[in-house]
């Protein structure tokens, strides 16, 4: 079997029908991700390789720092070429790593390019992605047609005045569905002290609402939420350790909140508890909007102290972390359930010890109102590979009920990274096909070609509302 051929990942006949027959040209819908909206306004054209594929990678400086590569041909001050170089030296010490697979598929496609990267094809691969990336089907609008993307939904900060959003609203010769993501996580991390208090200057200023209290906290969040919705956001996203759901007393709450705006320290169980008032507010304006509410949860993040320092946030120093997630979690969606207040809403888990957890945790909140209102998210960040991927549909289907699972999402800042639809839809037929093959599935390629289809495309363009 040929490496990374038409038939990678698909080991029977039935799996290389439900996937070329049936999945492989569906469109995407591409619902996280941190693509920048800027350059989809602008349809940018990216100089060259490095450019649009190692910048901002922290996946593939991750790699090249274990292979022994200096920061400088990562973050540093090395030419696009020295970086790209560095790259290719380390990729054929990934085998086995997903970025081996990530790396080749991505050079097939956009750019049609089936060569190995290594030392030796590295000034080839250079030229000819660089020759496409100079043509008009070089430029992102291009790159995202080949891959047949329909929607994409950025992830932004309530600060943000949106206005790369508002101009794509007014251009008529963008044929893709681009929608704002609401992320108010800055509002909540009273932790970071004098930080925090900068930030609600910003959120102060772009809601026209002067923050001093809890009451006003929240006046200017549903006022940037008001925003987001004029614009099309439907969805709004957590990055968080793990839920915030401690109970609270309200008087408390608003009374701590304003001491610490005025510059006083309070406790980590005060900072908690406002937190958690946030948090359930904020799922207060979902629920009121029809959005979809996401929450990311499990990432321990700057774990190297001197490299944060050095280069910030999002640099390849963050890995899973080990919290207790059950407990908060079911808590908070409890109580918004109980409420009646609980929106469609997406849990995604980074830690694969608790894939269990919350692949249970969504059944405890379908209330029959629709199709999968509680969805457990696909393998994310240091899970969207193979066995990742696999395992979270293999634990879905065990505990709940795969059919409405709604699919696979990039979370990339790439614009080359929709390989990983491909990548996923490719598993999902080998999943299915192989049930088949062991006697465990009927042999009916028209009802798994339906929920195949479903789960890669259909079942996201139903559940979001767009």
């Amino acid at each position: 079997m040929a490496f990374l051929d038409e038939n990678f990942l698909l080991h029977t006949d039935l799996a290389k029908k439900l996937y070329h027959d049936h999945i492989a040209d569906l469109p995407i819908i591409d619902y996280h991700c941190h693509l920048p909206p800027q350059d989809i306004a602008e349809n940018t054209q990216f100089d060259n390789l490095h450019d649009i594929w190692l910048a901002g990678d922290h996946y593939k400086w991750r790699a090249m720092r274990t292979h022994g590569v200096n920061e400088r041909y990562c973050t540093g001050d090395a030419t696009p070429r020295e970086k790209f170089d560095k790259f290719a030296e380390t990729v054929p010490y990934t085998l086995r790593n997903p970025l081996y697979h990530w790396t080749h598929l991505e050079l097939q496609r956009p750019f049609g390019i089936h060569d190995i990267l290594s030392p030796k094809t590295a000034d080839s691969v250079w030229e000819r992605t660089n020759a496409f990336l100079h043509t008009e089907k070089g430029r992102v609008r291009g790159i995202l047609a080949d891959r047949k993307v329909k929607v994409i939904c950025t992830t932004d900060d309530p600060a943000d005045d949106l206005r790369w959003h508002q101009q794509m609203q007014k251009d008529d010769s963008l044929n893709i569905k681009v929608l704002p993501t609401f992320r108010p996580d800055k509002a909540l991390f009273l932790n970071l002290g004098d930080g925090y208090r900068s930030y609600i200057e910003k959120l102060s200023a772009a809601a026209g609402v002067e923050i001093s209290t809890f009451d006003t906290l929240i006046e200017a969040l549903r006022k940037r939420a008001d925003f987001f919705h004029s614009l099309g956001c439907r969805l709004s996203d957590h990055g968080l350790e793990r839920m915030y759901a401690v109970n609270y007393e309200m008087g408390s709450v608003k009374q701590n909140y304003q001491k610490f705006m005025a510059g006083s320290d309070i406790s980590e169980d005060e900072i908690e508890a406002i937190q958690s008032a946030i948090l359930y507010e904020l799922g207060l304006i979902y629920h009121e909007k029809d959005w979809t509410m996401q929450f990311h949860l499990g990432a321990q993040r700057n774990n190297n102290l001197r490299m944060y320092r050095t280069l910030g946030l999002d640099t390849g120093f963050d890995s899973i972390g080990d919290w207790r997630q059950a407990e908060p979690l079911a808590r908070y969606l409890s109580r918004m359930d109980t409420e009646n207040t609980l929106t469609r809403t997406i849990l995604y888990n980074l830690n694969p010890a608790d894939n269990a957890v919350f692949a249970t945790m969504i059944g405890n909140f379908n209330d029959g109102s629709e199709p999968g209102k509680v969805q457990w998210g696909s393998g994310w960040w240091f899970l969207d590979q193979k066995d990742g991927m696999t395992e979270q549909m293999n634990a879905l289907s065990n505990m709940g009920l795969l059919s409405h699972f709604v699919g696979m999402l990039t979370d990339s800042r790439s614009f080359l990274s929709y390989s990983r639809h491909e990548y996923f839809r490719r598993l999902l037929c080998h999943l299915m096909a192989t049930d088949v093959a062991n006697g465990e599935l009927p042999d009916d390629e028209a009802w798994l070609a339906k929920v195949c289809s479903d789960i890669a495309y259909h079942n996201a363009n139903t559940f979001f509302k767009f």
